[in-house]
C-alpha cells in the first residue's frame, strides 16, 4: 500500500452559481472516524443533487462534507476503528453524503459494497448512487412486482436506464418518457417496452394505451410540477406514484378525488438526509437481491461521458444540457 499523502486536490464551490463556480483547491486529507474508511478515489459519478448543491439550492446535512459528490469508486487506503466490512485494498464503491469530487473520500464501512469483476472502476464510480435510489423508490416504497407495469419519466437518465434494467430483470414491463428519439431508442435498446416521446405525445393517453387502459401500476416521477396531476389521471387503480426529484417545480395543483377514486399512493424519498442505519439497510438489501445481477453483467450502468476531475465545471454543463444518455463521471 502507498502512503496516504496530508493533502488532496478537491473540487469545491466557490459560490452559489454555474459551472464555472466549480474549482479546485488543496485540502487535508481526512481520517476515517469510527466505522468509517478512506477510499482513494477513481471515479466519482456526477448526480442532478450535485448540480443543486452548487447552484445553492440544496445544502449538505449536518456533519457532512461542503464538497460535491455522492458517490465514489477506489480502494481502500485507511480504516476507522470498529470497520468489520472492508479491510485495506479492497475495490470498493459507495454512496457518501458529500466529498466525492477530490483524491480521497470518506465512506460509511457498512454503506461500501465490493466492487465486482463485471465492472470497470468507472462503472463502479456510476452506480450506487442511482442503484439504491431505484431499489429503495421503486421496490421498496413503489412496491413494484413482476407482471406489473412500471412508467418512468426521464427514461434515458442515469436513474432511468437503472431503473429499466432492474424492473426488466425482476419481471415488470417499463414504458419511458423521454424527450428525443436518441433516447427512445437508447431506452427500447436497453429493454424498455415502450417509449414516449412527451414532446410531441401525451404521455397519459400513450401509457393508458401500452396498458389496455388500465395504466402503470407504479410511476418514477422527478418532474413534479403539472405532471402529478398526470400521473394521478395515468395510473392504475391501487398505483404508486413514487417522487424522487422535482424539476418541473415543487407546487401542483392536482384533483384529489381521483387519488380517492383510484385508490393511489403518492409517496417520494430523498436519499442524502437518511440515516447511515437506514442506507446500510439498503445496501444489505441490495448485496442480496441485486448485486447478483451484477456479478453476471445483466445489469450495470449506462455511460453517457467521463471528464477528468478538474473539468468538473464541463461536467456539470453535460448534464444540464440535457442531452446526456445514462451516467457522467469524473475520473482521477
Amino acid at each position: 500500500m502507498e502512503k496516504v499523502p496530508s493533502q488532496m486536490t478537491v473540487i469545491a464551490i466557490s459560490k452559489p452559481g454555474g459551472p464555472e463556480v466549480l474549482l479546485p483547491e488543496k485540502r487535508s486529507v481526512p481520517a476515517p472516524g469510527p466505522s468509517e474508511i478512506l477510499i482513494k478515489v477513481e471515479a466519482a459519478g456526477v448526480n442532478r443533487p450535485d448540480v443543486a448543491q452548487r447552484s445553492g439550492s440544496y445544502p449538505p446535512p449536518p456533519g457532512a462534507s461542503d464538497l460535491p459528490g455522492l458517490e465514489v469508486a477506489g480502494e481502500v487506503v485507511a480504516l476507522g476503528q470498529g470497520t468489520r466490512k472492508h479491510k485495506l485494498g479492497d475495490r470498493v464503491m459507495s454512496l457518501v453524503a458529500g466529498g466525492g469530487y477530490a483524491q480521497y473520500c470518506i465512506a460509511q464501512d457498512a454503506q461500501a459494497i465490493a466492487v465486482p469483476s463485471s465492472l470497470t472502476m468507472l462503472e463502479a464510480g456510476a452506480t450506487p448512487e442511482t442503484l439504491m435510489t431505484v431499489w429503495h423508490n421503486v421496490f421498496e416504497r413503489g412496491q413494484l412486482q413482476g407482471g406489473e407495469t412500471l412508467l418512468i419519466h426521464g427514461g434515458s437518465s442515469g436513474i432511468g436506464t437503472m431503473a429499466i434494467q432492474l424492473a426488466k430483470a425482476f419481471g415488470s414491463k417499463v414504458i419511458v418518457t423521454v424527450g428525443s428519439k436518441d433516447k427512445a431508442d437508447a431506452c427500447l435498446k436497453l429493454g424498455a417496452d415502450h417509449a414516449i416521446n412527451y414532446r410531441s405525445e401525451d404521455f397519459v393517453a400513450a401509457a393508458k394505451k401500452m396498458t389496455s387502459g388500465t395504466g402503470p401500476n407504479v410511476i418514477l416521477d422527478m418532474v413534479g410540477g403539472d405532471y402529478v396531476e398526470r400521473n394521478y389521471e395515468a395510473a392504475a387503480t391501487d398505483g404508486r406514484i413514487v417522487q424522487i426529484a422535482l424539476l418541473g417545480g415543487p407546487k401542483a395543483t392536482v384533483n384529489l378525488a381521483r387519488l380517492m377514486v383510484k385508490r393511489l399512493h403518492h409517496t417520494g424519498s430523498t436519499l442524502r438526509p437518511r440515516s447511515n442505519a437506514d442506507k446500510a439497510a439498503m445496501v444489505s438489501a441490495i448485496e442480496a437481491k441485486v448485486m447478483p445481477l451484477v456479478r453476471e453483467g445483466r445489469i450495470k450502468p449506462v455511460m453517457d461521458s467521463t471528464f477528468p476531475l478538474e473539468k468538473a465545471a464541463d461536467a456539470h454543463r453535460r448534464m444540464e444540457s440535457g442531452e446526456h444518455i445514462g451516467k457522467i463521471v469524473l475520473t482521477l
